[in-house]
């Protein structure tokens, strides 16, 4: 069998050292960072992960201000809240919660928010500079992921990563990461052909297509490294897109889903937040 990916623990561990971070901030009297919240409308993962964030924040030291705004919001005015937070000396960090209500435009407002202040690399700007390999916000959940195949001690350089999911948010950017880690990436997508025989091939295998227990052990190579990005709920249980006890027996390394990428998600946000890389 092989080994759960922990990332819950490998989470817990980078807490701790912010929240030391922090407590010595305080002792010397210095800016404690503090994160701008912004939830629109009620969208139920956008919830959870905005409740989750405020909590990790307030148990690590880091001051928060959450924005609770109603659904029928104008873009303008957004977009001016938004401008406000810019120029607000006391945030250190603005992420905004997706995916917002459709009357709104995504990438207008993310690409509002100053890339100083772009904690989850929203911003256009923020996304070209990761392309380019220029020093920017590097998108939460995907710098979680390179953490996390890190923490097992695998060389990435050389592999053959296969990522499923073409997403702004996950997709595209974990595959710069890995590129940029020099390896051989290949990207694949809901109308993929031969998807099961191209991830066959993978070391490593990165899955963020938001088809529950869509991959099972068929399509992975013996001894692959999975990382499992998914998080749909289903009969009230959130399941991942990969099927975690028929794959673990192949894989060398698979993340369960809770506990895997989710809490990684999170902890880059505080690092992120701290200046941290």
């Amino acid at each position: 069998m092989g080994t759960k990916l922990d990332g819950k623990t490998l989470a817990a561990n980078i807490r701790n050292d912010i929240s030391e971070k922090i407590e010595k901030l305080k002792k010397e009297n210095k800016k404690i960072p503090s994160l701008a919240n912004i939830i629109i409308g009620e969208d139920g993962g956008s919830r959870f992960y905005f409740n989750t964030q405020n909590s990790v924040c307030e148990k690590v030291g880091i001051k928060t201000k959450s924005l609770e705004l109603e659904e029928n919001i104008q873009e303008e005015t957004l977009i001016d809240l938004i401008k406000q937070l810019n120029e607000d000396k006391s945030v250190s960090g603005i992420i905004l919660q997706l995916p917002l209500p459709k009357h709104l435009d995504e990438n207008k407002i993310a690409s509002t928010i100053s890339i100083k202040k772009d904690v989850d690399g929203l911003n256009s700007l923020s996304s070209g500079k990761l392309f380019k390999g220029e020093d920017c916000f590097v998108p939460c959940t995907p710098k979680g992921i390179i953490k996390l195949i890190k923490s097992t001690g695998v060389e990435i350089q050389g592999k053959h990563a296969v990522v499923i999911g073409r997403s702004n948010i996950v997709g595209k950017p974990v595959a710069q990461l890995l590129l940029a880690e020099n390896a051989t990436v290949t990207m694949c997508h809901s109308k993929s052909d031969n998807l099961k025989e191209i991830c066959k091939m993978a070391d490593i295998l990165v899955v963020a297509i938001g088809r529950p227990g869509i991959i099972n052990k068929e399509y992975v190579k013996k001894n692959a490294l999975v990382i499992d990005v998914g998080t749909t709920v289903v009969n009230g249980k959130l399941t991942g897109d990969v099927d975690y006890n028929d794959v673990v027996d192949i894989a060398a390394y698979t993340t369960p889903v809770p506990g895997g990428v989710g809490p990684m998600t999170t902890t880059m946000l505080l690092v992120n937040l701290c200046g941290d890389n």
